[in-house]
């Protein structure tokens, strides 16, 4: 049986992997080199304080109400499922941000503006507060004592996945402006997700 850290990291790393346009955001930002630290470090902090506040707030919810527990189980095993579903979907017929991720030759952007662009991607996405709050927070709070471990392994999850994309993606540049490699980075997601979803409600 895995440790809940280890169960926390997989879970994370498959939800981030999954949200596509913050991910393609982050990798033309390391394609283009610029500004790659500030835009890691704030979709990394982004993601502890929203996992933090999904496990806290899932928390007390299922203290005051302890059948807020099977609800949370059985509705996360079917969201994971959907999303699985909907990253095999995307495998099959990738979206119009799978394409095109070749480094520009356009002026620098500024800070300020790109850091507004990363935050605006990452909290005006509805999908973020199912996944990392509601989501990642019922699934943390399965775990029992062990929800904090997941946390840790969650929000490792998310440091380790930015800092890849965004260090990497010079070198991942050719790769990463072919459409098919996003398609396999999903059918994996899916597969994942879908897996989690099945380990969840069998539990």
């Amino acid at each position: 049986m895995h440790s809940p850290a280890v169960v926390g990291f997989l879970a994370s790393f498959a939800l981030i992997a999954a949200i596509g346009a913050q991910n393609a955001f982050v990798l033309r930002q390391g394609i283009r080199r610029e500004h790659v630290l500030p835009v890691v470090a704030l979709c990394t902090l982004s993601d502890a304080v929203l996992i933090v506040a999904g496990i806290a707030g899932v928390g007390t919810l299922i203290a005051a109400h302890p059948a807020a527990l099977s609800v949370a189980t059985y509705g996360g095993a079917a969201f994971l499922a959907g999303y699985g579903l909907l990253a095999a979907k995307r495998a099959w017929q990738p979206p119009a941000w799978s394409s095109g991720l070749s480094p520009s030759t356009a002026a620098p952007a500024r800070l300020t503006g790109v850091l507004l662009t990363c935050a605006a991607l990452t909290f005006l996405n509805p999908h973020v507060y199912l996944d990392t709050v509601v989501l990642l927070g019922a699934l943390a709070n399965e775990q029992h004592d062990g929800r904090w471990a997941f946390g840790v392994g969650a929000i490792t999850a998310s440091a380790v996945w930015f800092t890849g994309v965004g260090f990497g993606a010079r070198r991942l540049s050719g790769l990463f402006a072919k459409p098919f490699t996003w398609r396999v980075l999903d059918g994996v997601i899916a597969t994942t997700m879908i897996g989690l979803g099945v380990m969840l409600a069998t539990r």
